[in-house]
């Protein structure tokens, strides 16, 4: 079952892009990965979830539902957490998580406390004391405390420490266990690359290439590191050789093809080191950007 149903999804500010035709479904249970750097229309995407912002034309549905008809019905079951968090500042911090958690339909009272122990956050200080990492973990209390069927996550690491970071992808983890779907969108790569399945690239505002973390690197380049004397350049003239730059005593490149045409390249070669590896997350995004 799809939770999140995307078709054509294009934004316009006037003349400017939001995004163009975006497509792509998030299926139940799922942690999916929605990768770009800034500007590239992520927080838009997530805007037009939440009928924050409309559509101008295609549509988006969650639970099955039109994010744009039945918007407030939908909201009731999403937990989200915005990149940029902006509060009372005269509130004091349980005021405020109290007066968020009335907007549901359960009583979020323990998990509330739970929560707030898990990230070390402090109830009784007041919204205009705190700083920013701390103004983040209330947003997290704030999404998690409902125990929602659906997290959007909009760079939710922004502002926390690493331990703190830790604690929170271990609190996605325990969600997602109990059953909920997180839309995790980010531009830390390596962040992305832990936690999810699947993932898509936006680009300028376009989806450009939508595939499972595991297969995005292995069907993708290959990172190949090769020390040997009196090797020359030419000799990698090759298809599917890519950014090739000399190395010490040798050379390294990505390679993306017929991995025996390299084998026997090398194999006419007296080799004194030799590596291959799969790219990391960010190699494979910037390859893409490229």
């Amino acid at each position: 079952m799809s939770i999140i149903e995307v078709n054509h999804l294009t934004k316009y500010y006037g003349k400017s892009r939001g995004v163009v035709d975006v497509s792509f479904n998030v299926e139940e249970g799922e942690i999916y990965g929605f990768i770009g750097p800034n500007g590239a229309g992520k927080s838009t995407t997530i805007r037009l979830f939440l009928s924050l912002i409309y559509p101008t034309s295609g549509d988006a549905k969650i639970f099955g539902k039109d994010c744009a008809k039945y918007g407030p019905e939908i909201r009731q079951d999403i937990g989200y957490l915005p990149s940029e968090v902006f509060y009372y500042g005269g509130m004091k911090v349980i005021d405020l998580l109290k007066y968020s958690a009335s907007f549901y339909k359960k009583d979020s009272t323990q998990r509330l406390h739970e929560l707030a122990d898990i990230m070390e956050l402090d109830l009784t200080r007041k919204i205009s004391d705190l700083s920013y990492g701390n103004k983040k973990k209330v947003g997290i209390v704030q999404g998690l405390l409902h125990q929602p069927k659906l997290l959007l996550l909009d760079e939710p690491t922004s502002g926390l420490d690493p331990l703190m970071q830790q604690k929170f992808f271990n609190l996605v983890r325990e969600e997602n266990k109990r059953g909920a779907t997180v839309f995790f969108s980010s531009h830390i790569l390596g962040e992305v690359q832990k936690l999810c399945g699947r993932v898509a690239i936006i680009k300028e505002g376009s989806v450009i290439n939508i595939q499972e973390i595991k297969a995005l690197q292995k069907d993708n380049y290959k990172k190949i590191k090769v020390t040997a004397e009196g090797l020359d350049e030419a000799q990698f003239a090759l298809q599917g050789v890519t950014n090739l730059e000399r190395d010490d005593d040798g050379f390294k490149f990505f390679y993306k093809g017929d991995i025996n045409q390299i084998t026997h390249l090398l194999s006419q070669q007296e080799i004194a080191d030799l590596s291959v590896e799969d790219l990391t997350l960010e190699e494979i995004f910037m390859h893409y950007y490229e």
